[in-house]
């Protein structure tokens, strides 16, 4: 049986080198702000939350590593359980490993603070190799990008979301990236 559907199952989920090329300037993560820490914890913890478990994703940058930390830090300070901590480069053969190794503990959510043209990579072996679920991972402010919905695929981050530097949220609606202020926000 050689229909369609088996050979779109059968793909590799990596990036094409002519997309990579055409999202070359998207920019590298900055580091996190208090705000924007404290914008993260409260998505993972609005009121009757049972999320508990987390497994926490980072690029290899600096930045990335720094606000993985942090998160962690102040995760386990509140009594939440930090399950692990994965990270990955920029360019990979096949993301297997790292999508594996996030997914692995089962966790309640995901946390990521990471590089868009990684990530992009990264979610869409997620999505094509695990059970990983975009709508219980949550993101530090360098995966706000309205590219990396483009740059993903077809519903690949649709629920994805995460805090600006200012503290407010961001969050991924189908192929659109929709910001709220630190004020109102309501995702």
């Amino acid at each position: 049986m050689n229909n369609l559907s088996d050979r779109e199952s059968s793909r590799s989920p990596l990036i094409s080198p002519a997309d990579l090329a055409a999202h070359a300037d998207l920019p590298r993560p900055c580091p996190h702000t208090d705000g924007e820490l404290a914008a993260l914890i409260r998505l993972l913890t609005p009121p009757k939350s049972r999320i508990e478990t987390v497994a926490v994703g980072h690029s290899r940058d600096a930045a990335s590593r720094a606000a993985a930390d942090a998160f962690a830090t102040a995760w386990t300070a509140r009594g939440g359980k930090v399950l692990t901590i994965v990270n990955w480069p920029e360019s990979a053969a096949s993301w297997l490993r790292p999508a594996t190794r996030l997914t692995a503990g089962l966790p309640d959510a995901w946390v990521v603070a990471a590089a868009p043209l990684g990530f992009a990579q990264l979610a869409r072996r997620l999505s094509h190799s695990t059970d990983w679920d975009p709508s219980r991972t949550y993101a530090f402010a360098s995966l706000n990008d309205s590219r990396l919905p483009a740059l993903t695929g077809p519903d690949t981050l649709h629920g994805l979301r995460g805090a600006t530097v200012d503290g407010g949220t961001w969050e991924v609606h189908r192929g659109w990236v929709t910001t709220y202020d630190a004020a109102d926000s309501t995702s």
